[in-house]
């Protein structure tokens, strides 16, 4: 198995790759679908297997998905009252 079969966001994915990390450990192939999918893990493997990475890959890409989802709403909000308007730029500094 590859980090690109976890349904893994395309910048995270190249941020592994770009470190040379191409298959996950067996602690990460476990867990890293349970987190994105919502569910609590509780894991135990040994030393240097990489139980940080099994926690913070998914979370970063659990706060990416959020981060999207409040810029389209701040978005939507201010089209829908169309009192202002978003600039690329705006949104380039928000994201």
């Amino acid at each position: 198995m590859l980090f690109k079969d976890l349904d893994i966001i395309k910048p995270i994915l190249n941020a592994l790759d770009k470190q040379g990390y191409k298959k996950p450990t067996p602690i990460q192939e476990k867990a890293i679908p349970h987190i994105l999918d919502g569910r609590d893990v509780l894991g135990a493997a040994q030393t240097w297997t990489g139980k940080t990475a099994a926690f913070a890959i998914p979370t970063l890409q659990i706060l990416s998905r959020e981060k999207q989802l409040l810029l389209f709403q701040l978005y939507k909000f201010y089209q829908e009252k169309k009192n202002y308007q978003i600039s690329r730029e705006l949104l380039n500094v928000l994201y």
